[in-house]
């Protein structure tokens, strides 16, 4: 994918990147982002960026956030020495724990925040959507914590291979909804979820899950999960004794990465990379690598990168990860590989399976099939960069990814030894 920016308009907009002016007022992330929604949802949503500037940097919010973080969802995460794969790949390699948060995944951290903010502005109940499960179950659990009702919009692909996190959702009183239309994936559970809130906007909080959608929500987002970059960059400082060289995350929306990379931007010596789904191959419909081979476009309320047709309809995606398996991109990764400030590669299902295979192997743990695709690539960079220092977001845990990997690779290691 080749934006037309010229070397001086990229200059620019990184400068604007360093100085923390993005979002700028209107939402924008340079030429990305913004609020592309029915007028319906307009008073909504200017009432939640009000929330947000009134809210979010509160003393009194930012105390109550933190404690959730702390005694409730378990930071910070452990920052964890990958000693048989640094040893296999001649590279020192660490991974950031977000397996370990509550809930199995980085999506505590912005279902916590987002509720706690939907709280104070009045909401009457929840809505969310879910793609893998984590966002739903981690909506889910931070709406019991605070006595909030929850549905969660699902797509009945998603369901059907995320079967366990559904039944997580529904032991913690949330609502779960099939969605039964488009593709029955991430991008329809969002178009059900939007028609929810615009049917409720004044009482309904969408609590949406990555950094994606209509300003303000990108912004919210990032703020929300940045919490991962600021301990990664502090846990790496304090155990490996310097920066790494390279930050590697995957990224379907990018909510996960852009937690990572936001405390790194401004370390011109650390290089940072998102990984996409790869897929199947290069096609359109074959896999969900929006950065890689998308164009811009509007969906879901926000101006970024699409995988659309040449008549401009948006296209269905294939991931084995049902996480990363979304037609678009948040805005600011849009704006990150404008400026390259940060590269985006892609990894696919065959990479990913062989990544959880080696890092259960090598390390004793089971990584979602999300993450396994940022492991893979970190493997290709390591290649290239021997003895090298790699950090690596470990966006969570595969137990959710078990009936996926029980029809793959299980079924294909059990053929082999019998």
């Amino acid at each position: 994918m080749t934006l037309e920016m010229g070397q001086a308009d990229r200059e620019r907009l990184l400068a604007e990147v360093l100085a923390g002016r993005v979002p700028d007022a209107r939402g924008r992330f340079g030429p990305f982002g913004g609020r592309y929604v029915p007028e319906t949802l307009i008073p909504a949503l200017e009432r939640l960026e009000r929330g947000v500037r009134e809210q979010l940097h509160r003393e009194d919010f930012q105390a109550a956030l933190g404690s959730e973080l702390t005694t409730w969802a378990g930071r910070p995460t452990a920052l964890t020495r990958a000693g048989r794969l640094s040893s296999r790949w001649g590279a020192e390699v660490w991974l950031k724990r977000e397996d370990l948060a509550h809930t199995g995944a980085h999506k505590i951290n912005n279902a916590i925040g987002q509720a706690l903010l939907a709280r104070r502005l009045g909401a009457r109940r929840i809505v969310a959507e879910t793609g893998a499960g984590q966002h739903g179950v981690a909506s889910a659990a931070a709406c019991a914590r605070l006595g909030l009702p929850c549905t969660v919009y699902m797509g009945e692909v998603d369901m059907e291979r995320q079967a366990p996190n559904v039944g997580r959702m529904r032991l913690l009183g949330t609502t779960v909804v099939a969605v039964k239309s488009g593709d029955r994936t991430l991008r329809a559970a969002i178009d059900e979820a939007i028609r929810d809130w615009v049917s409720d906007p004044l009482h309904t909080y969408y609590l949406l899950g990555s950094s994606i959608g209509p300003h303000p929500y990108p912004y919210l987002v990032r703020e929300l999960q940045a919490v991962i970059g600021r301990e990664a960059r502090a846990q790496m400082l304090a155990q490996a004794g310097g920066l790494p060289d390279a930050v590697i995350a995957c990224v379907g929306g990018g909510s996960n990465a852009i937690g990572l990379f936001h405390a790194f931007v401004p370390d011109a010596s650390v290089e940072i990379i998102g990984i996409e789904a790869g897929g199947r191959g290069r096609g359109l419909g074959e896999n969900a690598a929006t950065l890689a081979f998308g164009r811009p476009g509007v969906l879901h309320g926000c101006y970024s990168l699409l995988l659309q047709d040449e008549h401009g309809q948006v296209q269905e995606t294939h991931s084995i990860s049902a996480g990363l398996d979304y037609s678009s991109v948040g805005p600011e990764h849009a704006l990150l590989l404008a400026t390259g400030r940060a590269r985006y590669d892609t990894a696919t299902d065959a990479e990913a399976l062989d990544a959880v295979k080696e890092c259960c192997e090598s390390e004793g743990i089971l990584p979602a099939l999300e993450s396994a695709h940022a492991i893979a690539g970190a493997k290709r960079w390591a290649e290239r960069h021997r003895g090298g220092r790699l950090l690596i977001g470990l966006s969570g845990r595969g137990d959710k990814d078990m009936s996926t990997l029980q029809q793959t690779l299980i079924a294909r290691l059990a053929a082999v030894s019998s």
